[in-house]
């Protein structure tokens, strides 16, 4: 994707571009990041805009909103769009975006949340999206979806929405949580017992099946939440084990190519790994944060190499002059530094 010129609105461009089902050329450089602070010195987004990407992708936490007050949350999101950091990166890069909970309207929250409706629409009007668009009026969330590139270079990114229809969390009691879970690490919540339980939705999953079966060199999962670690205690796919594992089924029933997970909340990045019951490795890079640090990590036996707690940013690279492409996943510091990497073929995630 060839920058056109400097200054042009290409997120705008990019949704335009998306509606009318035009096609633009598969990215090589897709940057990405989750959990920053309004009201923080986002420094880092001087080594992000040195890169020149051909996307960013919000990840969630995008700002910090926790608020039932709707004139504050869209005063956040004005306070982020203010910045001289994300004004340039808006202007010379497209831009494409998914919340959490923080800017959401609420910590952990869920289809509960009474605002979510006007909060929808601060969101997207933030970040650019057409009146027409589905995004604001389906009624069981945001989820969408982007295909850029044609032939044997494609990239599916597909942003599942994991808080307009999510179901209720399963918490630890306090006493659990003081006396067993603090001491490793983790976060209070057990996964859900109640069958059916769902962070999507039935109408979100036929939706996502649909997508699945779309066929894309590379199928980049975007989501809000991590999706390979087990377990944290805290917030992740993990906590509603029929969805990740109807997820993960369905990419061996349909014989899905290509897939790659980004991801973002937990306030530290990594690199997790898993090939349970799969037919090739799935690789997640979690991307947490732009500002937020949390020292407690808690454990992962997915997880590839160390972690880091330091403020970061995910790169993900195809090389498609390759025969046979070459994708690398990179979480970047503060310089714009590599802190850790996962390099293979698309040969190696493609057996169908």
């Amino acid at each position: 994707m060839k920058k056109l010129l400097h200054g042009f609105n290409y997120s705008a461009l990019l949704l335009a571009l998306a509606l009318s089902g035009s096609a633009m050329a598969a990215p090589s450089k897709i940057l990405f990041g989750s959990c920053g602070h309004q009201d923080k010195d986002i420094a880092i987004f001087n080594a992000i805009n040195k890169e020149q990407a051909d996307l960013f992708i919000f990840l969630g936490d995008n700002i910090y909103g926790d608020t039932n007050d709707m004139a504050v949350l869209k005063n956040k999101y004005q306070r982020l769009g203010a910045k001289p950091g994300f004004k340039t990166l808006k202007a010379n890069t497209p831009i494409i975006a998914m919340w959490d909970d923080h800017d959401y309207g609420q910590n952990d929250a869920g289809k509960e949340y009474p605002h979510k409706e006007a909060s929808r629409q601060i969101m997207l009007d933030f970040w650019g999206e057409p009146k027409n668009s589905e995004r604001r009026t389906r009624p069981d969330g945001i989820y969408t979806s982007y295909m850029y590139g044609e032939g044997e270079q494609t990239v599916h990114v597909i942003m599942p929405d994991l808080r307009f229809n999510r179901d209720a969390l399963n918490p630890v009691s306090e006493t659990q949580y003081k006396t067993e879970r603090t001491a490793n690490n983790q976060g209070p919540y057990s996964p859900s017992e109640v069958k059916g339980a769902s962070m999507l939705g039935q109408a979100q999953w036929q939706w996502l099946e649909q997508e699945l079966k779309k066929p894309a060199a590379i199928k980049l999962i975007a989501s809000s939440l991590q999706l390979l670690p087990d377990f944290t205690g805290w917030e992740s796919w993990a906590n509603f084990p029929e969805d990740r594992n109807r997820l993960l089924a369905l990419i061996k029933k349909y014989k899905v190519n290509g897939v790659v997970i980004i991801s973002g909340d937990t306030h530290w990045g990594e690199i997790s790994r898993y090939e349970q019951n799969l037919d090739y490795p799935l690789i997640e890079m979690t991307s947490s944060g732009l500002t937020e640090k949390w020292k407690d990590v808690s454990p992962n036996k997915h997880r590839e190499g160390d972690y880091t707690h330091n403020v970061n940013y995910g790169d993900l690279s195809i090389d498609w002059q390759q025969t046979d492409p070459a994708i690398s996943l990179k979480l970047k510091g503060i310089d714009g530094k590599v802190i850790m990497q996962s390099q293979f073929s698309l040969s190696s995630i493609s057996p169908y």
